[in-house]
């Protein structure tokens, strides 16, 4: 594989793995729904403590899935999405393998005769 193909791997994998844990799957949604956030805010709804979470949003900094910018002390975090139109594109082959066989589900079971029917 060539080294940017490599490089593409990986950088995939640190988004799959970020995407793995709730907690950070919920920070996301959080940034998502309300927008850029100090890290007090994001802190606020869950029950951990503040250097926990700090690790959980230097993996999503890591992964490309947000960014930090500083304003005085406060660190805001954005949720940056290009990443997740990454996994998109990786999932759509199977969004697609799946919406056929459930098609072809379907065209069987209106086939099939009703058991109410004498």
């Amino acid at each position: 594989m060539p080294v940017a193909g490599v490089r593409e791997a990986a950088a995939q994998d640190r988004v799959f793995a970020a995407l793995a844990n709730a907690t950070r799957r919920e920070v996301l949604r959080l940034l998502r729904e309300r927008g850029p956030q100090p890290v007090q805010a994001l802190a606020d709804h869950f029950d951990m403590r503040r250097p926990s979470l700090s690790e959980h949003l230097k993996v999503l900094r890591e992964a490309g899935l947000v960014s930090e910018q500083r304003s005085g002390r406060q660190r805001i975090y954005r949720l940056e999405a290009a990443p997740l139109a990454e996994v998109q594109d990786w999932l759509h082959p199977y969004e697609r393998f799946w919406r056929e066989r459930l098609k072809g589900l379907g065209d069987l079971l209106d086939r099939m005769p009703d058991d109410d029917q004498p």
